[in-house]
């Protein structure tokens, strides 16, 4: 499996960054592990993982949320994982991870798989007219999806900024999405249209919101969830790209049932982990085609008897995700695949 190249200046701040961060882990360890053996901790008992920060989560059982510091040599832990934690004076501790269900998996900068969130079962992808949405980035997160069998859903934010010069684009970048079978809503928090429908497709599901930042994920979740009052940042004015404003993934439980992971925003998904063969896969309407062109090792660029190729100047399938297809593949052989 290739590894994403790293400047050396990149390669030693990630060094010095991870070093830091394993000794102070070293000295939380051993005093975590003088109050395991002191007796000082409560007993074990469940809890869920509604946030992450840094060394610490935060756990929630039994209606009460406790800080928790992290044993040593425990699996890394995400927001959504089911625990054992033992409760302190003022912090207690996780000492045992549960398994998942599922899990949402994105490579860091060494080209190591790392889970996002722990215990879905839909992903909810936003995005918005503001900033400019791009097929790619959004067949990005489908692949990633479509990998670890997690039901996605397309969700237009900011509905109340179509307009007659934008109107068009979009509407021709989410149909081929419909006409798949990939469920896509449409909602504004500003006028509250579609956000009924939004709320009955998020019930009774774990779900995770992920897009690039600016497309609106904090005020969806201000809007569904009154009072929680979740921080919203603004578009560049230079750029039009969101700013930050999310910096870990947060758990929220929903009125009408089901739970809520509001994640950082990502301007990019990686997907350099994947071989070729992987994201043609993840690509649902290329499969009943797959194995039938006439060359085994096509690329579907413009080798005869392309299958896929075939397909797109009939209409069977979107040129536009042939195209985004073709980006992906060639951002993996960038990268070295």
């Amino acid at each position: 499996m290739g590894k994403r190249k790293l400047t050396r200046k990149q390669a030693w701040r990630i060094n010095k960054i991870q070093e830091e961060r394993r000794q102070r882990a070293e000295k939380q360890d051993e005093l975590v592990e003088q109050a395991l053996a002191g007796g000082e901790l409560g007993p074990e008992q469940e809890g869920l993982v509604i946030a992450h920060d840094g060394q610490q989560v935060e756990v929630e059982a039994k209606g009460e949320t406790r800080r928790c510091h992290m044993r040593a040599n425990l699996e890394s832990l995400v927001t959504g994982d089911r625990v054992v934690w033992c409760a302190g004076d003022p912090v207690g501790v996780v000492v045992a991870r549960q398994a998942r269900d599922s899990e949402l998996l994105r490579p860091d900068p060494y080209g190591d798989l790392k889970p996002v969130a722990a215990n879905i079962d839909q992903i909810v992808i936003v995005i918005a007219p503001l900033p400019e949405p791009h097929p790619s980035l959004v067949d990005r997160y489908l692949v990633a999806a479509e990998a670890v069998a997690i039901a996605p859903l397309i969700l237009l934010n900011k509905s109340d900024l179509l307009d007659d010069a934008n109107r068009e684009d979009i509407e021709r970048l989410l149909t081929p999405y419909e006409d798949i079978g990939y469920r896509v809503l449409r909602a504004s928090c500003k006028s509250r249209d579609g956000l009924r429908p939004l709320q009955a497709a998020l019930a009774d599901h774990t779900s995770i919101f992920i897009g690039p930042s600016g497309v609106g994920k904090s005020s969806l979740v201000n809007a569904l969830l009154p009072g929680v009052d979740s921080r919203v940042g603004e578009l560049s004015e230079t750029r039009q790209e969101g700013m930050h404003t999310t910096t870990t993934g947060q758990l929220y439980h929903l009125s009408d049932g089901g739970h809520l992971i509001d994640s950082p925003g990502i301007r990019e998904f990686g997907l350099w982990h994947m071989e070729r063969e992987q994201v043609e896969t993840g690509f649902r309407e290329f499969r009943p085609l797959l194995g039938h062109c006439k060359f085994r090792d096509c690329k579907h660029e413009q080798e005869p008897g392309c299958a896929l190729l075939s397909a797109a100047e009939s209409g069977e399938i979107s040129d536009l995700r042939l195209q985004s297809y073709r980006q992906i593949v060639a951002s993996l052989e960038e990268e070295g695949r």
